[in-house]
């Protein structure tokens, strides 16, 4: 201390000090020094390490108790068979050493913290509900929370602040459901991550961080939400699923809590169901007049099946609830089956899925087909039995809604075949089907026009002088730019010449020119539709949807239509100058070792721009020179890199060929082979399987499942070209 200070100041500082007060927590207060002064001149005249107690190991702290801990004032740090490290401001007191190798029956390693940080971290490391405290200071809300029994009269339901304000843990996750449920988030996300628990909420179908817990506090945070959802919580290796019922300032507001093991402990998501925020009416739902008026009528049907379709979080169930409210009468009998029940609606019977107890999806909807139903709503079609039940009701004069995950309304058709479904029945089954999704609606209070340049690729859509606005971000929309959000959505209506492809098992893309025809709407021009009225950002609208890919639309119709060989219109000018470009460009051959690319000229030449190469391959420069090389023939090639993402392609574009690699993650090659072949629209597509396993049970293998042709690598320009026209002749000449 005489060399930081001096010797007449540390006079002083003695003098004033009472008879407690440490010398070194003295100085620092006095503002003579600082702990890290101290730290760091301790550390060279006696050459001890500084700690580093950000973390403190649990084995360490189980050897040293808390009051051991406090009377000494250490920090325990870390333990081994042989040795216990601990940090402390004092290394010279032999007595502390002595009895902690004496109880702990290892050596004392010492490190230097300051006084005030030690302190710290014991309170944070022994007294967890300590820093939920400090956390909670400076921490506000007028809004009371308290867990309410399931009742069906919301009179019942009252809330004290005595209850909501117990214990410190319980005021927390108050807080934390309080604050979601009144910035209307969807989803309240409390995940363990290094060094703490994020907690995000989910608004306007976007996550936001709101705030991150120490771990010591957010561990306790979790098993109190799994106590409100009734759940075990001793088991943290199984994945649970509850639901709880509270009240956030009187009003009731129902919760569905999930939880999924983790390596850094148990994440927990919790679904919040706000039926007072929940307007249940198809104008409430944002659609333009024209869509609005194609659901109109297709709940005009008395019988048959309606499908909504989208991803998880798409507004599905939303849009089926308000479909009921549309066709609700006195005179109308609707029973739902679904897992979980999320709205209550007067007047309709509402079926919980129990699978414990046996009631499925199957089981539910055969015994409500005995209850005299005019109207069903499944809640999912998951399984072939339901999708069966289903078509059947509709079949016997009922009329059937639920929902499927596909990407757009044409590949509902497809994932019904899949599941099991024949054709047939779906063409005569289906009235229609709504393919959905949210997008965010602009902040009225702070949008403003958008005078960049449009971008090359919308160019196609938006005329420059087109008036637009972008989002800015306002308190009104918490800094976001958005509040609320709208449905988008594509609805095929089930012509008879849609009827007609599906009974023939033809393809998504051939469903959707049909579809098209008859007036359908992408889900990209219902979202363009709502971007011009300035409703929304092309930003938004980019996130939710893909741009069309104009040059694959556009080749795909002269296919179809032989455009080039009867002299049709060609294909606009930019489709052309890029084919040209891959013409009369020079090819060049990558460093790629497991491909032997030798003599690469022009093949066989009957094949044709109008043949559609699928490669489906997860090496990115193997599958990049095989794209060059097949382009260079004239071939038109689409991309895959995965089976699950083959199968997505063969439904959207209709390939006339597919290269198929063996080995691949997920679904390999082998599955996605026996999927095609099991499938009416996909069993005449020819299949040529290019892998390393050159083996002859491979081989065998392949051609057993359907295969075309195999091709071992590596593999010749010349050969691989060769063999795609041979069997594409093979395959025009059936």
């Amino acid at each position: 201390m005489e060399e930081l200070i001096g010797a007449e100041e540390l006079r002083a500082v003695r003098e004033s000090a009472g008879a407690k007060d440490s010398l070194w927590e003295t100085v620092v207060a006095q503002g003579k020094a600082t702990d890290e002064q101290i730290l760091n001149a301790l550390s060279a005249r006696f050459r001890l390490k500084l700690a580093d107690i950000k973390q403190s190991d649990r084995h360490a702290r189980e050897l040293v108790p808390e009051q051991v801990a406090r009377r000494y004032q250490i920090l325990p740090l870390r333990a081994t068979d042989s040795f216990l490290e601990i940090a402390t401001a004092n290394p010279f007191d032999l007595d502390c050493e002595k009895t902690l190798a004496f109880a702990t029956g290892r050596e004392v390693r010492i490190q230097l913290a300051s006084p005030s940080k030690i302190r710290e971290k014991i309170d944070e490391f022994y007294r967890p509900e300590n820093v939920i405290g400090q956390l909670l200071e400076g921490m506000g809300s007028d809004a009371e929370v308290t867990q309410v029994e399931d009742r069906e009269e919301v009179d019942e339901i009252r809330i004290t602040a005595e209850e909501a304000s117990q214990r410190p843990v319980v005021r927390l996750v108050d807080l934390l459901l309080s604050e979601g449920i009144l910035s209307r988030a969807s989803d309240i996300h409390v995940e363990p991550e290094e060094g703490g628990v994020a907690v995000r909420y989910r608004i306007d179908g976007v996550l936001r961080q709101v705030m991150k817990i120490p771990r010591a506090a957010g561990l306790p945070v979790i098993s109190r939400l799994k106590i409100i959802a009734s759940l075990d919580i001793a088991d943290r290796l199984r994945p649970q699923d509850g639901r709880a019922r509270v009240a956030v300032n009187g009003v009731p507001v129902d919760l569905r809590v999930s939880t999924l093991p983790a390596s850094l402990g148990e994440k927990v998501v919790i679904r919040v169901l706000d039926s007072s925020r929940t307007v249940l009416s198809l104008d409430s739902l944002g659609f333009n007049p024209e869509e609005a008026e194609q659901i109109k009528v297709l709940l005009e049907n008395r019988d048959g099946i309606i499908l909504v379709t989208g991803p998880t979080g798409s507004g599905k169930t939303t849009t089926l609830y308000s479909a009921l409210r549309h066709i609700q009468t006195e005179g109308v009998n609707i029973v739902t089956v679904e897992d979980p029940v999320e709205y209550r609606l007067q007047g309709v019977v509402q079926v919980q899925v129990n699978e414990k107890a046996g009631l499925t999806f199957a089981s539910a909807l055969r015994s409500i087909l005995r209850q005299d139903p005019d109207v069903v709503l499944v809640g999912e079609i998951r399984d072939r039995e339901t999708a069966q039940i289903a078509v059947q009701a509709s079949l016997t004069g009922h009329l059937v809604l639920s929902t499927l995950h596909t990407n757009d309304a044409p590949n509902a058709v497809t994932r019904l075949i899949d599941i099991g479904i024949e054709g047939f029945k779906i063409a005569s089954a289906l009235r229609g089907v709504v393919a959905q999704r949210l997008m965010r609606r602009l902040c009225p209070t702070c949008k403003e026009v958008w005078v960049e340049k449009i971008p090359p690729k919308l160019q196609r859509w938006i005329t420059p002088d087109t008036p637009l606005y972008r989002a800015v971000g306002c308190p009104e929309c918490a800094m976001t730019g958005y509040r609320g959000r709208f449905s988008i959505v594509e609805v095929l209506t089930v012509t008879p010449e849609v009827e007609r492809r599906i009974a023939a098992g033809e393809t998504a893309d051939r469903i959707a020119e049909a579809a098209r025809a008859a007036g359908m709407k992408t889900l990209w021009e219902s979202g363009l539709w709502h971007v011009l009225r300035g409703e929304s950002t092309i930003d938004e609208l980019l996130r939710v949807v893909d741009v069309p890919q104009e040059e694959e639309e556009e080749v795909s119709r002269a296919r179809e239509r032989g455009a080039e060989s009867r002299g049709a219109p060609a294909a606009p000018k930019a489709v052309e100058e890029a084919r040209e470009t891959r013409r009369s460009g020079d090819f060049v051959k990558p460093l790629f070792p497991d491909l032997e690319l030798i003599g690469v000229e022009s093949g066989a030449q009957v094949a044709t721009e109008a043949a559609k190469v699928l490669l489906v391959d997860d090496e990115d420069m193997l599958r990049r020179v095989m794209k060059d090389l097949l382009e260079r023939e004239g071939y038109q090639v689409i991309e895959a890199k995965d089976g699950v993402e083959a199968l997505d392609q063969v439904d959207r574009h209709a390939p006339d060929i597919i290269v198929l690699d063996l080995n691949l993650p997920g679904l390999d090659g082998y599955g996605v082979l026996s999927h095609l072949r099991s499938r009416p629209a996909t069993a005449h597509i020819p299949v040529v399987v290019l892998t390393a396993r050159g083996d002859e049970e491979s081989e065998v293998k392949v051609f057993e499942l359907g295969a075309d042709d195999f091709l071992s690598k590596p593999f010749r320009a010349r050969a691989l070209s060769a063999r795609l026209a041979a069997v594409l002749n093979r395959t025009r000449k059936r």
